[in-house]
C-alpha cells in the first residue's frame, strides 16, 4: 500500500499484516487525510508562501495555480506518521519504507 502524506511530509509504503484481513478485510489507512477544509486552508496560507517554505526545505513545487498550492498546504493535513503508526499498532499493516518528498507537481 502507498500511503500519501502531503507536499511537505513523508509518504509511506506499507505491507498488509496477517491480522489485518480478519480485522478490516485487508484495508488500512489510505493517506493522511485532511485536518481542515480547502476554504480554511486558503484563509490560513498563500500559495507563494507555501512554495517558498517548501523550497527552503529542498522541496520543489510546480503548479499553474498558487491557490491550488495553498489549498493543499502541508498544515491542512493530519500527521501522516501518526496515522500510519495507528494502522500499524492496530495490526492492519506494517511499515516497509518512509519516503521524503523532493518534487511535487500539482495539476
Amino acid at each position: 500500500m502507498l500511503i500519501g502524506g502531503s507536499m511537505g511530509t513523508a509518504s509511506y509504503v506499507l505491507a498488509g499484516a496477517e491480522t489485518g484481513e480478519a480485522r478490516s478485510f485487508g484495508s488500512a489507512c489510505h493517506g493522511a487525510g485532511r485536518a481542515m477544509s480547502r476554504n480554511q486552508a486558503l484563509r490560513q496560507w498563500h500559495g507563494r508562501q507555501v512554495i517558498d517554505e517548501l523550497a527552503a526545505r529542498g522541496i520543489l513545487i510546480r503548479s499553474p495555480s498558487p491557490r491550488g498550492v495553498a489549498e493543499e498546504a502541508p498544515g491542512a493535513y493530519k500527521d501522516v506518521t501518526a496515522v500510519v503508526d495507528a494502522s500499524e499498532a492496530a495490526g492492519l499493516a506494517r511499515k516497509v519504507a518512509r519516503l521524503e518528498p523532493l518534487v511535487c507537481i500539482k495539476g
